[in-house]
C-alpha cells in the first residue's frame, strides 16, 4: 500500500534526523580517536624529517607555515571572490581546511590540553627543535604575501578600470568636437581684390 503524501514527509525528515545524527557521532568519535592519535603521529613525523637540526626544523617550519597557510588563503579568495552557489562555497573551504591540516595538526599541538598533544610538545621539542618557531613565521609571511598579492591584483584592476573610463571620456570628446567642428558653417568664398 502507498504512503499518502502527508505520511511521506515526517518519514523524511526522520531519515534526515537520523543521518545527521550518525555523522555528528562519527565526527566527535573521530575528534576524540584524532586528539589520542594525531598530535603524537605529527610530532614523530616532523621529528624524522627534521632529525633534531635547529636550523633543519626552522627550515621545515617555515616551509609548513608559509605552504599551508598561503594555499588555503588563496583557495578561500578564489572561492569567496565571486558569487558561487553555496555547493562550491563548501567544496571550497572542506578544500582549503584539507590543505591545511598540517599547520592544523601543530596548532592541535600547541593549544591542546590533554595528554597526546603534551606528548606531542616534548618530541617537537627533543626532535623538531625551532619547528614551531618556523611555521608561525612561514604562516605569517603567507599571510602578508597573500594580502600583498589581493591588494596588487584588486588595486591593477582599479587602475586599469580607470584607464578605460578616461578613454572613453577622451574618445567621447574627439567626437564631440569633431562633429561640432563638422556643423560649422562653411566660411564664404573671399571676393577677388580690383585691380586699380
Amino acid at each position: 500500500m502507498a504512503d499518502k503524501p502527508g505520511e511521506r514527509r515526517p518519514r523524511l525528515w526522520a531519515k534526515r534526523a537520523l543521518v545527521a545524527l550518525a555523522i555528528a557521532g562519527f565526527l566527535i568519535l573521530a575528534g576524540f580517536l584524532g586528539a589520542a592519535f594525531i598530535p603524537r603521529w605529527w610530532a614523530h613525523a616532523i621529528g624524522g624529517q627534521v632529525n633534531g637540526s635547529i636550523a633543519a626544523g626552522i627550515m621545515v617550519g617555515l616551509f609548513y607555515g608559509f605552504v599551508f597557510t598561503g594555499l588555503p588563503l588563496l583557495v578561500l579568495w578564489w572561492t569567496f571572490g565571486r558569487r558561487r552557489p553555496l555547493k562550491h562555497w563548501l567544496i571550497g573551504l572542506v578544500i582549503a581546511v584539507l590543505i591545511a591540516l598540517p599547520n592544523l595538526f601543530t596548532l592541535g599541538i600547541i593549544l591542546g590540553s590533554g595528554g597526546a598533544a603534551h606528548a606531542g610538545e616534548r618530541t617537537l621539542d627533543v626532535d623538531a627543535p625551532g619547528f614551531r618557531g618556523g611555521a608561525l613565521a612561514g604562516a605569517i609571511i603567507a599571510v602578508v604575501a597573500v594580502v600583498l598579492l589581493a591588494y596588487l591584483l584588486t588595486s591593477g584592476r582599479h587602475r586599469s578600470r580607470r584607464l578605460d573610463a578616461l578613454e572613453q571620456r577622451l574618445k567621447a570628446q574627439e567626437r564631440a568636437e569633431r562633429a561640432r567642428i563638422e556643423a560649422l558653417p562653411e566660411p564664404a568664398p573671399a571676393e577677388p581684390q580690383k585691380q586699380a
